[in-house]
């Protein structure tokens, strides 16, 4: 077995225990009670049921952090301490429509000096598969025990890419149509996964080459941004710098496919 730190026990441990209740209610789909958040963002009982899971098995462990939820947003803890940023369901539209495709993302940001915070560890684990995948800063990418590397292809016509499509009320249709269009032409294939925590999951198992979206949130990227990095890929904003998260532009690759793809993004985005 790989040795790691004890927090990736910790999240592990977490995520374990939050996934039999989901796996339960995906095969009841129909039953669920579900609320709309806003236009075509839906919020299900399992969604809180499992943040709360989560919630208390983390604080369990270190009940001085804070935590960042997808549901239940901040929850303050000691502002000099770690926190938690965890998604409880991510591809909540799969799950709703028997989609066989989400995940439980858990990361942990550390703070810096310059306000910005650090991820340091992160996990994603898919209940249905009981795949995890984890990183830890500087100790690399792994699937379970197996080390993670991105995709050694170079060339875009081998490259296949992942992205998220715009819909009712999220992301900017007109800016996603343009970089669709430029690179569309040049790449083996585009798909649509539903779940951004696992498309960066895959990135770094190099089962896709590339990944970009926008209008993302920090509990969606941050544990997939970690293992992408660990797995030796880049992750950055549509104009190739790291201000992927304060511009929520998320472009991440492997490195012999990141630079040609950046530079259809952002030509894309210069003929606006």
């Amino acid at each position: 077995m790989v040795a790691h730190s004890g927090l990736i026990t910790v999240m592990e441990r977490a995520a374990r225990k939050a996934a039999p209740k989901l796996r339960r209610d995906f095969n009841e789909v129909q039953q669920l009670q579900v609320s709309r958040k806003g236009p075509a963002d839906f919020v299900s009982q399992a969604d809180r049921q499992a943040e709360e899971t989560l919630y208390e098995e983390l604080k369990r462990a270190r009940p001085d952090w804070g935590f960042l939820g997808e549901e239940g947003g901040t929850r303050e803890g000691d502002p000099s301490k770690p926190r938690w940023i965890v998604d409880p369901l991510d591809g909540t539209t799969n799950f709703l429509h028997g989609i066989p495709h989400f995940a439980i993302s858990i990361a942990v940001e550390e703070p810096r000096p310059n306000g910005r915070g650090e991820i340091t560890q992160g996990l994603v684990y898919q209940p249905l598969t009981d795949e995890s995948f984890w990183a830890e800063k500087g100790r690399g990418a792994w699937l379970q025990d197996k080390r993670l590397r991105v995709s050694a292809r170079r060339e875009l016509p081998d490259a296949l890419i992942a992205t998220g499509i715009p819909f009712m009320g999220h992301g900017d249709f007109e800016q996603w149509t343009r970089i669709f269009a430029a690179v569309g032409p040049q790449v083996s294939g585009i798909r649509r996964f539903g779940a951004a925590a696992l498309d960066l999951a895959w990135v770094a198992a190099g089962r896709v080459d590339a990944f970009w979206e926008s209008d993302l949130s920090a509990w969606d990227v941050a544990a997939g941004m970690l293992l992408v990095k660990e797995a030796g890929g880049f992750v950055t904003d549509f104009r190739g710098g790291d201000q992927a998260m304060e511009r929520n532009q998320f472009l991440a690759a492997s490195e012999g496919i990141h630079s040609k793809l950046l530079r259809l993004v952002a030509g894309a985005l210069r003929k606006s």
